[in-house]
Protein backbone atom coordinates (compact mmCIF):
# COMPACT_ATOMS: atom_id res chain seq x y z
CA UNK A 1 0.00 0.00 0.00
CA UNK A 2 0.94 3.61 -0.64
CA UNK A 3 0.67 6.27 1.84
CA UNK A 4 -0.25 10.19 0.97
CA UNK A 5 -0.08 13.03 3.58
CA UNK A 6 -1.53 16.49 2.65
CA UNK A 7 -0.13 19.61 4.15
CA UNK A 8 -1.80 22.56 3.02
CA UNK A 9 0.29 25.43 4.39
CA UNK A 10 1.82 27.91 1.72
CA UNK A 11 3.63 31.10 2.38
CA UNK A 12 1.33 32.80 -0.45
CA UNK A 13 -0.90 30.85 -2.89
CA UNK A 14 0.30 30.83 -6.25
CA UNK A 15 -1.77 32.38 -9.10
CA UNK A 16 -2.20 29.06 -11.30
CA UNK A 17 -3.05 26.94 -8.04
CA UNK A 18 -6.10 25.46 -7.36
CA UNK A 19 -5.38 22.53 -5.01
CA UNK A 20 -6.23 22.84 -1.26
CA UNK A 21 -3.30 25.18 0.31
CA UNK A 22 -3.74 27.53 2.27
CA UNK A 23 -1.40 31.12 2.37
CA UNK A 24 -1.19 32.98 6.06
CA UNK A 25 -2.83 29.72 8.58
CA UNK A 26 0.50 28.70 10.26
CA UNK A 27 -1.60 29.11 13.69
CA UNK A 28 -3.52 25.96 12.78
CA UNK A 29 -0.08 23.95 11.93
CA UNK A 30 0.01 22.39 15.22
CA UNK A 31 -3.40 21.56 15.75
CA UNK A 32 -3.21 20.30 12.26
CA UNK A 33 -0.33 17.77 12.85
CA UNK A 34 -2.39 16.58 16.14
CA UNK A 35 -5.35 16.15 13.78
CA UNK A 36 -3.28 14.26 11.23
CA UNK A 37 -2.27 11.90 13.39
CA UNK A 38 -5.78 11.06 14.80
CA UNK A 39 -6.93 10.14 11.67
CA UNK A 40 -3.89 8.00 11.20
CA UNK A 41 -4.67 6.19 14.00
CA UNK A 42 -7.88 5.28 13.40
CA UNK A 43 -7.12 4.48 10.02
CA UNK A 44 -4.17 2.33 11.04
CA UNK A 45 -6.60 0.23 13.06
CA UNK A 46 -9.37 -0.38 10.36
CA UNK A 47 -6.22 -0.94 8.01
CA UNK A 48 -4.86 -3.50 10.54
CA UNK A 49 -1.61 -1.37 9.92
CA UNK A 50 -0.99 -1.38 6.69
CA UNK A 51 2.66 -1.96 5.15
CA UNK A 52 3.34 1.03 3.25
CA UNK A 53 5.96 0.97 0.29
CA UNK A 54 5.69 4.26 -0.41
CA UNK A 55 4.99 7.51 1.52
CA UNK A 56 4.20 11.04 -0.31
CA UNK A 57 3.92 14.55 1.83
CA UNK A 58 2.32 16.90 -0.51
CA UNK A 59 1.40 20.06 -0.26
CA UNK A 60 0.75 23.10 0.03
CA UNK A 61 4.38 23.05 0.98
CA UNK A 62 5.68 20.37 3.09
CA UNK A 63 8.63 22.47 3.89
CA UNK A 64 7.34 25.18 5.91
CA UNK A 65 5.94 22.92 8.20
CA UNK A 66 8.18 23.60 11.33
CA UNK A 67 10.74 20.80 12.25
CA UNK A 68 9.59 20.14 15.92
CA UNK A 69 6.11 20.15 14.03
CA UNK A 70 7.66 17.58 11.19
CA UNK A 71 9.67 15.52 14.07
CA UNK A 72 6.22 14.96 15.03
CA UNK A 73 4.11 14.10 12.56
CA UNK A 74 7.13 11.77 10.97
CA UNK A 75 7.59 10.16 14.67
CA UNK A 76 3.70 9.38 14.92
CA UNK A 77 3.61 7.73 11.03
CA UNK A 78 6.52 5.64 11.53
CA UNK A 79 5.02 4.37 14.80
CA UNK A 80 1.62 3.54 13.29
CA UNK A 81 2.74 2.23 10.15
CA UNK A 82 5.16 0.31 9.18
CA UNK A 83 7.36 1.25 6.34
CA UNK A 84 8.57 -1.30 4.24
CA UNK A 85 12.81 -1.38 4.27
CA UNK A 86 13.16 -0.14 1.11
CA UNK A 87 10.41 2.29 1.51
CA UNK A 88 10.44 5.64 -1.25
CA UNK A 89 9.83 8.48 1.17
CA UNK A 90 9.16 11.27 -1.08
CA UNK A 91 8.80 15.08 0.50
CA UNK A 92 7.86 18.23 -1.75
CA UNK A 93 9.45 20.97 -0.84
CA UNK A 94 9.37 24.40 -2.45
CA UNK A 95 12.86 26.53 -2.50
CA UNK A 96 13.74 29.36 -0.23
CA UNK A 97 11.90 27.39 2.51
CA UNK A 98 14.04 24.14 3.35
CA UNK A 99 16.19 25.00 6.78
CA UNK A 100 18.96 22.91 7.74
CA UNK A 101 16.97 22.07 10.54
CA UNK A 102 13.95 20.85 8.51
CA UNK A 103 16.14 18.71 6.05
CA UNK A 104 17.67 16.98 9.22
CA UNK A 105 14.25 16.16 10.54
CA UNK A 106 12.72 14.53 7.42
CA UNK A 107 16.43 12.49 6.73
CA UNK A 108 16.13 11.48 10.60
CA UNK A 109 12.56 9.88 10.04
CA UNK A 110 13.58 8.69 6.59
CA UNK A 111 12.85 10.68 3.66
CA UNK A 112 15.10 10.11 0.76
CA UNK A 113 13.57 11.72 -1.80
CA UNK A 114 12.63 15.65 -2.52
CA UNK A 115 10.75 16.93 -4.68
CA UNK A 116 11.46 20.68 -5.44
CA UNK A 117 8.84 23.17 -7.17
CA UNK A 118 11.09 25.28 -9.76
CA UNK A 119 8.83 25.51 -12.37
CA UNK A 120 10.67 28.26 -14.61
CA UNK A 121 14.34 30.16 -14.22
CA UNK A 122 12.65 33.72 -15.66
CA UNK A 123 12.26 35.99 -12.81
CA UNK A 124 9.98 37.28 -15.29
CA UNK A 125 7.87 34.14 -15.64
CA UNK A 126 8.23 32.85 -11.55
CA UNK A 127 6.51 36.41 -11.11
CA UNK A 128 3.58 35.79 -13.67
CA UNK A 129 3.12 31.77 -11.96
CA UNK A 130 2.88 34.27 -8.15
CA UNK A 131 6.52 32.06 -7.34
CA UNK A 132 8.27 33.26 -4.72
CA UNK A 133 11.38 31.87 -5.41
CA UNK A 134 14.42 32.48 -7.35
CA UNK A 135 17.00 30.65 -9.29
CA UNK A 136 19.64 31.34 -6.72
CA UNK A 137 17.07 29.69 -3.87
CA UNK A 138 16.37 26.21 -6.38
CA UNK A 139 20.68 26.00 -6.62
CA UNK A 140 20.69 26.26 -2.61
CA UNK A 141 17.95 24.34 -1.98
CA UNK A 142 19.65 21.28 -4.33
CA UNK A 143 22.99 21.77 -2.62
CA UNK A 144 21.37 21.52 0.67
CA UNK A 145 19.54 18.31 0.43
CA UNK A 146 22.66 16.76 -0.68
CA UNK A 147 24.59 17.77 2.15
CA UNK A 148 21.41 16.44 3.92
CA UNK A 149 21.74 12.96 2.77
CA UNK A 150 19.07 13.71 0.03
CA UNK A 151 20.79 12.65 -3.48
CA UNK A 152 16.97 11.67 -4.93
CA UNK A 153 16.06 14.65 -5.97
CA UNK A 154 13.28 15.92 -8.34
CA UNK A 155 12.40 18.96 -10.45
CA UNK A 156 9.00 20.19 -11.24
CA UNK A 157 9.06 22.67 -14.29
CA UNK A 158 6.02 24.04 -16.36
CA UNK A 159 6.02 25.11 -20.30
CA UNK A 160 3.38 26.95 -22.38
CA UNK A 161 3.39 29.83 -19.78
CA UNK A 162 2.31 33.22 -20.90
CA UNK A 163 4.44 34.44 -22.65
CA UNK A 164 6.94 31.80 -22.45
CA UNK A 165 9.85 31.47 -25.78
CA UNK A 166 11.13 28.43 -26.68
CA UNK A 167 14.39 30.07 -25.80
CA UNK A 168 13.23 30.66 -22.37
CA UNK A 169 11.73 27.10 -22.23
CA UNK A 170 15.16 25.43 -22.74
CA UNK A 171 16.82 27.89 -20.53
CA UNK A 172 14.47 26.27 -18.14
CA UNK A 173 15.47 22.86 -18.78
CA UNK A 174 19.48 23.76 -19.41
CA UNK A 175 19.40 25.19 -15.75
CA UNK A 176 17.40 22.48 -14.31
CA UNK A 177 19.66 19.49 -16.03
CA UNK A 178 22.95 21.82 -14.74
CA UNK A 179 21.71 20.64 -11.27
CA UNK A 180 21.95 17.28 -11.99
CA UNK A 181 18.63 15.69 -10.82
CA UNK A 182 17.67 12.24 -10.60
CA UNK A 183 14.13 13.12 -12.52
CA UNK A 184 12.25 15.85 -13.91
CA UNK A 185 8.39 16.33 -13.93
CA UNK A 186 7.66 19.10 -16.63
CA UNK A 187 4.11 19.43 -17.63
CA UNK A 188 2.39 21.63 -19.52
CA UNK A 189 0.30 24.59 -18.33
CA UNK A 190 -3.37 23.84 -17.57
CA UNK A 191 -5.27 27.31 -16.68
CA UNK A 192 -7.62 26.00 -13.92
CA UNK A 193 -10.82 28.09 -13.39
CA UNK A 194 -11.31 30.12 -10.45
CA UNK A 195 -7.65 30.94 -9.99
CA UNK A 196 -5.62 34.27 -10.72
CA UNK A 197 -4.03 33.42 -13.84
CA UNK A 198 -7.10 31.99 -15.66
CA UNK A 199 -8.69 35.36 -14.48
CA UNK A 200 -6.10 37.14 -16.41
CA UNK A 201 -5.70 35.09 -19.54
CA UNK A 202 -9.99 35.42 -20.08
CA UNK A 203 -9.46 39.49 -19.66
CA UNK A 204 -6.26 39.41 -22.48
CA UNK A 205 -3.88 40.68 -19.85
CA UNK A 206 -1.92 37.82 -20.52
CA UNK A 207 -1.49 35.89 -23.50
CA UNK A 208 -0.19 32.08 -23.85
CA UNK A 209 2.25 30.85 -26.31
CA UNK A 210 1.06 29.23 -29.60
CA UNK A 211 0.10 26.31 -30.01
CA UNK A 212 2.38 25.14 -32.02
CA UNK A 213 4.92 26.67 -29.63
CA UNK A 214 3.88 24.53 -27.24
CA UNK A 215 3.74 21.49 -29.32
CA UNK A 216 7.49 22.23 -30.07
CA UNK A 217 8.27 22.58 -26.32
CA UNK A 218 7.22 19.28 -25.60
CA UNK A 219 8.88 17.66 -28.43
CA UNK A 220 12.55 19.13 -27.82
CA UNK A 221 11.58 18.07 -24.53
CA UNK A 222 11.61 14.60 -25.47
CA UNK A 223 15.06 15.37 -27.66
CA UNK A 224 16.51 17.23 -24.89
CA UNK A 225 16.32 14.69 -21.75
CA UNK A 226 17.06 12.08 -23.81
CA UNK A 227 20.32 13.07 -24.65
CA UNK A 228 21.17 13.54 -21.38
CA UNK A 229 20.37 10.18 -20.38
CA UNK A 230 16.52 10.44 -19.38
CA UNK A 231 13.95 8.09 -20.26
CA UNK A 232 10.53 9.24 -20.28
CA UNK A 233 8.53 6.70 -18.48
CA UNK A 234 4.81 8.93 -18.54
CA UNK A 235 3.41 11.56 -20.58
CA UNK A 236 5.39 14.23 -18.56
CA UNK A 237 7.69 12.43 -16.54
CA UNK A 238 11.39 11.55 -17.31
CA UNK A 239 14.14 10.45 -14.92
CA UNK A 240 17.42 8.63 -14.88
CA UNK A 241 17.44 4.82 -15.22
CA UNK A 242 15.73 3.44 -11.88
CA UNK A 243 15.13 6.82 -10.21
CA UNK A 244 11.77 6.59 -11.83
CA UNK A 245 8.62 7.69 -8.99
CA UNK A 246 7.31 4.69 -7.53
CA UNK A 247 4.36 6.16 -5.50
CA UNK A 248 3.30 7.77 -8.54
CA UNK A 249 3.82 4.73 -10.87
CA UNK A 250 1.59 3.07 -7.97
CA UNK A 251 -1.34 5.49 -8.92
CA UNK A 252 -0.70 4.46 -12.73
CA UNK A 253 -0.63 0.70 -11.73
CA UNK A 254 -4.04 1.00 -9.44
CA UNK A 255 -2.19 0.24 -6.07
CA UNK A 256 -4.37 0.73 -3.13
CA UNK A 257 -3.36 3.83 -1.37
CA UNK A 258 -4.50 5.66 1.83
CA UNK A 259 -4.57 9.34 1.93
CA UNK A 260 -4.61 11.33 5.12
CA UNK A 261 -5.57 15.44 5.44
CA UNK A 262 -7.75 18.07 4.09
CA UNK A 263 -8.36 17.05 0.59
CA UNK A 264 -6.97 13.68 0.68
CA UNK A 265 -8.03 11.29 -1.45
CA UNK A 266 -7.74 7.11 -0.96
CA UNK A 267 -8.64 4.49 -2.96
CA UNK A 268 -9.02 1.16 -0.58
CA UNK A 269 -10.64 -2.10 -1.20
CA UNK A 270 -14.25 -2.44 -1.14
CA UNK A 271 -16.81 -5.23 -0.10
CA UNK A 272 -20.26 -5.92 -2.30
CA UNK A 273 -20.15 -5.37 -6.08
CA UNK A 274 -17.62 -2.51 -6.02
CA UNK A 275 -13.94 -3.36 -7.00
CA UNK A 276 -12.18 -0.72 -4.51
CA UNK A 277 -13.61 2.28 -2.78
CA UNK A 278 -12.23 6.22 -3.34
CA UNK A 279 -12.74 8.03 -0.32
CA UNK A 280 -11.82 11.98 -0.34
CA UNK A 281 -11.34 13.88 2.88
CA UNK A 282 -13.05 17.37 3.13
CA UNK A 283 -11.29 20.30 1.58
CA UNK A 284 -11.58 23.00 4.52
CA UNK A 285 -9.30 23.11 7.50
CA UNK A 286 -12.66 23.99 9.47
CA UNK A 287 -14.24 20.50 7.55
CA UNK A 288 -11.51 18.62 8.04
CA UNK A 289 -11.13 19.17 11.73
CA UNK A 290 -14.50 18.74 12.40
CA UNK A 291 -14.83 15.30 10.11
CA UNK A 292 -11.92 13.78 12.45
CA UNK A 293 -12.63 15.13 15.61
CA UNK A 294 -16.47 14.41 16.13
CA UNK A 295 -16.20 11.13 14.18
CA UNK A 296 -18.21 12.92 11.42
CA UNK A 297 -17.25 10.31 8.26
CA UNK A 298 -20.11 10.84 6.49
CA UNK A 299 -18.10 14.09 5.76
CA UNK A 300 -16.27 12.28 3.39
CA UNK A 301 -16.98 11.86 0.00
CA UNK A 302 -17.20 8.18 -0.98
CA UNK A 303 -17.82 6.33 -4.36
CA UNK A 304 -17.48 2.84 -5.34
CA UNK A 305 -15.76 1.97 -8.09
CA UNK A 306 -17.65 -0.72 -10.47
CA UNK A 307 -16.22 -3.11 -12.55
CA UNK A 308 -16.73 -1.77 -15.19
CA UNK A 309 -15.42 1.85 -14.24
CA UNK A 310 -12.10 0.02 -12.99
CA UNK A 311 -11.39 -1.99 -16.03
CA UNK A 312 -11.60 1.64 -17.88
CA UNK A 313 -9.08 2.97 -15.36
CA UNK A 314 -6.81 0.70 -16.03
CA UNK A 315 -6.85 1.63 -19.43
CA UNK A 316 -6.44 5.04 -19.11
CA UNK A 317 -3.80 5.40 -16.43
CA UNK A 318 -1.66 2.08 -18.10
CA UNK A 319 -1.87 4.65 -21.39
CA UNK A 320 -0.25 7.18 -19.62
CA UNK A 321 3.08 5.57 -19.42
CA UNK A 322 4.97 4.74 -21.65
CA UNK A 323 5.23 1.07 -20.45
CA UNK A 324 1.47 1.06 -21.50
CA UNK A 325 -1.30 -2.18 -20.67
CA UNK A 326 -0.44 -5.71 -20.16
CA UNK A 327 -3.17 -8.60 -21.34
CA UNK A 328 -1.67 -10.45 -19.43
CA UNK A 329 -1.98 -8.29 -16.15
CA UNK A 330 -5.18 -6.72 -16.92
CA UNK A 331 -6.70 -10.05 -17.63
CA UNK A 332 -5.00 -11.33 -13.97
CA UNK A 333 -6.81 -8.12 -12.34
CA UNK A 334 -10.37 -7.96 -13.86
CA UNK A 335 -11.00 -11.71 -14.83
CA UNK A 336 -11.74 -11.22 -18.13
CA UNK A 337 -9.45 -10.43 -21.61
CA UNK A 338 -8.66 -6.69 -22.43
CA UNK A 339 -9.64 -7.21 -26.06
CA UNK A 340 -13.00 -8.54 -24.93
CA UNK A 341 -13.86 -5.50 -23.34
CA UNK A 342 -11.92 -3.27 -25.88
CA UNK A 343 -10.63 -5.17 -29.04
CA UNK A 344 -12.80 -3.71 -31.42
CA UNK A 345 -11.30 -0.30 -30.34
CA UNK A 346 -8.43 -1.01 -29.57
CA UNK A 347 -7.88 -2.26 -33.53
CA UNK A 348 -8.94 0.94 -35.24
CA UNK A 349 -7.09 3.22 -32.98
CA UNK A 350 -3.95 0.70 -34.21
CA UNK A 351 -5.42 1.06 -37.78
CA UNK A 352 -4.75 4.67 -37.37
CA UNK A 353 -1.16 4.53 -35.87
CA UNK A 354 -2.72 5.86 -32.87
CA UNK A 355 -1.94 2.55 -30.44
CA UNK A 356 0.42 -0.33 -30.77
CA UNK A 357 0.49 -3.93 -29.68
CA UNK A 358 3.59 -5.03 -28.99
CA UNK A 359 5.32 -7.96 -26.51
CA UNK A 360 1.77 -8.25 -24.85
CA UNK A 361 1.54 -4.29 -24.19
CA UNK A 362 -0.84 -1.84 -25.87
CA UNK A 363 0.93 1.47 -25.37
CA UNK A 364 0.16 4.82 -27.29
CA UNK A 365 2.49 5.65 -30.46
CA UNK A 366 4.34 8.90 -30.32
CA UNK A 367 1.36 10.68 -32.59
CA UNK A 368 -1.20 8.63 -29.60
CA UNK A 369 0.74 10.32 -26.64
CA UNK A 370 -0.14 14.15 -28.66
CA UNK A 371 -3.95 12.96 -28.77
CA UNK A 372 -4.18 11.02 -25.66
CA UNK A 373 -7.45 12.56 -24.63
CA UNK A 374 -8.88 12.03 -27.47
CA UNK A 375 -8.68 8.72 -27.91
CA UNK A 376 -9.42 8.00 -24.34
CA UNK A 377 -12.91 9.55 -25.26
CA UNK A 378 -12.93 6.65 -27.64
CA UNK A 379 -12.00 4.03 -25.33
CA UNK A 380 -14.99 5.01 -22.76
CA UNK A 381 -18.03 3.54 -23.27
CA UNK A 382 -17.70 -0.33 -23.25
Amino acid sequence: MELYVHLPFCRSKCRYCDFASYAGCEEHMAHYVDTLLLEATIRAEELQHPIMDTVFLGGGTPSLLPAVLLDKLLAGLRSLFPFSENVEFTSEANPGTITAEWLEIAVKHGVNRLSLGMQAVQPELLRILGRIHDQHQVERSVSMARSAGIGNISLDLMFGLPGQTLAQWHESLNAALSLRPKHLSCYGLIPEEGTPLKTDLEAGVLALPAEETERQMYDDTLSILSRHGFQQYEISNFSLPGFECRHNLGYWRQVPYLGLGASASSMLPAVNDAVYIRATNPASLAEYFSMVEESRWTMRETIPISHAEARFETLMLGLRTTQGVCEASFESLHGIPLRSVYGDRLYSLAQRDLIAFINGWWRLTRRGMDVQNAILVELMDD
